[in-house]
């Protein structure tokens, strides 16, 4: 799907494309797939080696971690105490560069169907996550 922006330039309204948008889109959604399916190369390859990746815990101001290996270890962890763990997005913004997700945390907890909402605010940069900060409710 071609997409484009609607621009105001002295009185005209012209489209524009939007292929660093569509680029940062891709890039989010295709890293949300590999979180969603446990896929830790996956996740890793969609890394900047200097990416930075601020998680949610402990309040107030979680853990931020950097750098590939380290985040991608992060990840690689998680998935193992996280089996049954998803995000579903609700609704996703991009501009530029800059993607933000609100999403639905899923998973079970003590035999029960359990969830958190939040969102994710990335930077992407060459076709990679360069940063994922991410804030919950609650």
């Amino acid at each position: 799907m071609r997409r484009s922006v609607l621009l105001l330039c002295f009185g005209w309204i012209m489209h524009a494309p939007l292929p660093a948008a569509e680029s940062t889109l891709d890039v989010v959604t295709r890293f949300n797939d590999a979180i969603n399916r446990h896929d830790a190369a996956a996740v890793a390859a969609l890394l900047t080696d200097d990416t930075v990746f601020e998680n949610t815990g402990p309040v107030p101001d979680g853990t931020r971690i950097e750098g590939k290996a380290a985040v991608a270890a992060f990840w690689e962890q998680w998935f193992v105490s996280n089996a049954d763990a998803r995000f579903d997005a609700e609704e996703v913004i991009v501009a530029g560069d800059r993607c933000t997700v609100r999403w639905i945390y899923r998973k079970m907890r003590d035999g029960k169907p359990w969830h958190l909402r939040g969102i994710d605010v990335f930077t992407i940069r060459d076709g990679k996550v360069a940063a994922k900060l991410a804030y919950v409710k609650g």
